[in-house]
């Protein structure tokens, strides 16, 4: 992409609000950089037009395959996000960005809240203490939308009953629910957003967080950034790695014999030679990412899910 068109791409894509969760949104505030900014702090020295496109394009995912992350963070980016206080309090960890925030000292709340749709209630995670599966039923969705309703309604009440009775803003704002949304204007550089992305698009994030950075990634990243983000997906989003224990696992795997060795390999070949530090352990999480991730690579066959005992 030149210089020209990713000019025009920003012109097209500033101000433009993707929405989220609702009333939430994420809109490019301002860009500075492209492909052609990170191949250039990578060569140091650059003459215009003495490289191929192709050229950049593998000089770009060498960067990303081998981890050179200087030359991604010579681009940034400006957005302005409105986010529940919730996922905003997830978002704000990551420390790498300068952020401005809306303040509720100086002005009112903001009115909307987010609420859940009744098909989007979510049962805890079974082996996860911080994530979630599966949906709740559908009437038990339709009770709790309707108390969440209710309840903001009455939150919100609250809150601007305090400000007519004259109580300061500072003060009045103490007893809004985190579903309350937030505005933040967000400047980060490439490398760091593209790793607020990895962890935030992963499918072990939190939904919501989850579709702010799809969006980010998809509807703003990705046009503005194409190489990249395709350098990203390869070999970031869409990538495995291996950790030391679960290499050895993949070679002992290899050399175990099999009576059929197009079939993959089965869960009692896969106990047989899992790390000696696992053996022990009736739960062990290393051992259960190791499976998954030799099942995905369609080396294991996925272990039989035994459905639980009715209540």
């Amino acid at each position: 992409m030149s210089h020209a068109q990713n000019a025009a791409e920003v012109d097209r894509l500033r101000w433009r609000k993707f929405p989220v969760l609702g009333d939430g949104f994420v809109c490019l505030v301002d860009c500075m950089g492209d492909d052609a900014a990170v191949v250039q702090a990578a060569r140091v020295s650059y003459g215009e037009g003495t490289r191929k496109t192709s050229d950049d394009r593998t000089l770009i995912r060498y960067l990303m395959r081998h981890r050179h992350s200087t030359p991604f963070e010579m681009a940034e980016l400006k957005f302005l996000v409105r986010v529940p206080m919730d996922c905003w309090r997830q978002w704000i960890r990551h420390r790498t960005a300068s952020v401005n925030e809306y303040s509720t000292r100086y002005s009112l709340a903001i009115e909307e809240m987010q609420t859940t749709l009744p098909g989007d209630w979510r049962f805890q995670a079974t082996q996860n203490r911080q994530g979630s599966e599966g949906k709740l039923p559908a009437e038990l969705g339709e009770k709790l939308t309707e108390d969440e309703r209710h309840f903001h309604k009455q939150a919100r009440k609250l809150y601007v009953d305090r400000l007519e009775a004259g109580v300061a803003r500072e003060q009045a704002r103490k007893d809004l629910p985190l579903s309350t949304f937030t505005e933040a204007y967000w400047k980060i550089d490439l490398h760091n957003l593209l790793h607020f992305l990895a962890l935030r698009c992963d499918e072990h994030a939190q939904q919501e967080i989850r579709l702010y950075a799809q969006t980010i990634g998809e509807e703003i990243v990705a046009p503005l950034f194409p190489a990249v983000w395709e350098a990203f997906v390869d070999f970031r989003r869409n990538a495995l790695q291996l950790t030391g224990p679960e290499v050895q696992v993949v070679q002992r795997l290899a050399t175990r014999a099999r009576l059929d060795p197009s079939a993959p390999w089965t869960e009692a070949d896969f106990l047989a030679v899992q790390d000696p530090a696992w053996a022990p352990l009736v739960r062990c999480r290393e051992r259960d990412e190791c499976r998954s991730k030799l099942v995905r690579l369609g080396l294991l066959t996925p272990p039989i899910e035994v459905p639980a005992p009715p209540a």
